[in-house]
């Protein structure tokens, strides 16, 4: 049974920044469609078995790598994945604390 895929509004709003600055930054959709698409991607393998994810320091919440520079971090229960943060791993690590996620 695949479950629904819900953002958090933190990070859907993360998710519009990102597609946008690329979008601005290309001049085009393209890169910003690839990027999406893997999200998305690797999301609905989630839906299918959300135990796939990297574990964290938090029981109920795990990871994923879509792309090369970016984790989407979740939790799930029988009926949804709920995307909690999308993290740009350039980032300095030390700004994911400020997310309440560690990993491992």
């Amino acid at each position: 049974m695949a479950r629904r895929i819900i953002w958090t509004k933190d990070a859907k709003s993360t998710l519009h920044e990102t597609l946008s600055y690329y979008r601005t930054r290309n001049g085009n959709s393209k890169y910003s469609r690839k990027l999406y698409d893997a999200f998305k991607k690797d999301l609905l393998l989630v839906a299918q078995s959300p135990t796939i994810g990297g574990k964290t320091e938090k029981e109920n919440i795990r990871y994923i790598i879509p792309h090369p520079d970016y984790m989407l971090f979740y939790q799930y229960d029988g009926k949804k994945v709920e995307v909690l943060v999308l993290w740009d791993c350039r980032q300095d690590p030390q700004k994911l604390k400020s997310y309440f996620i560690k990993t491992k």
